[in-house]
């Protein structure tokens, strides 16, 4: 399959929009709520409502994703995305609203999200998965990088609530652009199609040992991945006294690293299994979080940072790409659904769970208590969690369920 071709338009483009701003979301919504108020505790709620939003819609998007297809639900979830960032821009001391429409983009990105990784786990060959899966997170990771050094001058200059609005017309962007792409075919689950509890129930019946295993991992290293989000700005901003343009800089510093290592990610995961990858990711962030109290200086929190995108970068595609493999053929977006639905939970505890134990023990010892997040998802993963890469010649062995045209 010629990857960077037959998926630039209905994958990697829209995805580099999205990411884009996200990555300007990073340093400017936390200090847009501080901005209007909000305490720790309070700026985590919103935080994670974005996550809750997600959390809620997986399952949801999971069962009807056959039915809807893979390029209507990711423009719905871009449309819904744009115009929910577009109502917190627009929110100003309205917390409430804020709250209510960064759950509706949650709700976005979980139909964006899970139809691109369910698309890409459809029609890419098992053997060119990790790269895929890999330059897919590596082109979430540009927009990472490049976002938050821009998000944080357009605050500085325009105002925050002028950057967040900067994100929602990057998502109708992406609405474009997918719109009038043309999907390569496979773009669609088909085949025999049963009541979607009855499918979730088969998935839950054949998956629940490794959704229990592989899922604990995934909750605890998610967790800790956007725990750095969090951690890095407040800290930078409460303890240092730092700027938005300069707390940008460090994050899109930190996410440059974490970009370059999307290659070699890929390759490692299709040469020497996905755990190879991602057990030193997960240990290497726990330990750049430990370092995070020990930063004090604006060059301390950046080498921190730095560590931390390098060990995020090591990891890139490692859970998607799990989530491939362990997903029963005909049964993609069901069980990618219960997938994200575990990660997802994990992201969107991390920030209220930074909120709460900041506002009682301050930002800095926060940090530290989160780095053991990493030491346990890197001993599940080491001792309970199989190596994937090993079912690949049995995956091939099996035939692919019927296709649908690229027109789903």
């Amino acid at each position: 399959m010629r990857l960077t071709r037959d998926l630039l338009f209905p994958v990697y483009l829209p995805t580099i929009l999205l990411a884009f701003g996200q990555g300007v979301m990073v340093p400017v919504l936390p200090l847009f709520l501080r901005e209007h108020g909000a305490s720790y505790t309070v700026t985590g709620i919103a935080i994670a409502a974005g996550w809750v939003g997600t959390l809620s819609a997986d399952l949801p998007v999971g069962t009807i994703l056959p039915r809807l297809g893979h390029r209507r639900a990711f423009l719905l979830g871009c449309l819904v995305y744009g115009l929910a960032t577009a109502g917190v821009a627009l929110s100003g001391d309205a917390i409430g609203l804020l709250v209510i429409c960064r759950f509706a983009s949650g709700a976005g990105v979980a139909l964006w999200g899970l139809s691109r990784h369910a698309y890409l786990a459809t029609v890419v060959p098992v053997l060119e998965r990790g790269r895929a899966i890999a330059v897919f997170g590596g082109i979430n990771r540009i927009g990472w990088f490049l976002g938050p050094a821009i998000g944080g001058w357009i605050g500085n200059v325009f105002g925050l609530a002028w950057a967040i609005a900067a994100t929602a017309v990057l998502a109708l962007l992406a609405f474009l652009v997918a719109g009038l792409a043309f999907e390569p075919s496979g773009g669609s689950q088909t085949g025999v199609r049963h009541a979607p509890l009855t499918a979730l129930g088969e998935v839950l019946r054949t998956r629940w040992q490794v959704l229990i295993s592989a899922g604990s991992a995934q909750l605890l290293g998610q967790m800790l991945r956007q725990t750095r989000q969090v951690v890095i700005p407040l800290y930078g901003a409460d303890a240092l006294g730092l700027s938005a343009a300069t707390i940008g800089q460090i994050v899109s510093l930190s996410a440059m690293v974490d970009m370059a290592l999307f290659w070699p990610a890929g390759w490692i995961m299709d040469r020497w299994g996905r755990k190879a990858a991602a057990i030193p990711s997960f240990l290497l962030l726990g330990l750049g979080m430990a370092l995070v109290p020990f930063a004090g200086s604006q060059t301390g929190l950046l080498l921190v940072a730095l560590l931390l995108g390098f060990a995020n970068g090591l990891g890139s595609g490692t859970m998607m790409t799990l989530g491939a493999d362990l997903a029963p053929p005909g049964r993609t977006g069901e069980f990618l659904g219960l997938w994200r639905l575990v990660g997802d939970g994990g992201q969107a505890a991390a920030p209220l769970a930074v909120g709460v134990v900041a506002d009682l023990l301050g930002i800095a010892l926060t940090a530290g208590l989160c780095s053991g997040l990493g030491l346990f998802a890197a001993l599940i993963l080491l001792f309970f969690v199989p190596e994937t890469r090993a079912m690949q010649t049995r995956e091939r062995a099996v035939p692919a369920p019927p296709q649908a045209s690229s027109h789903d």
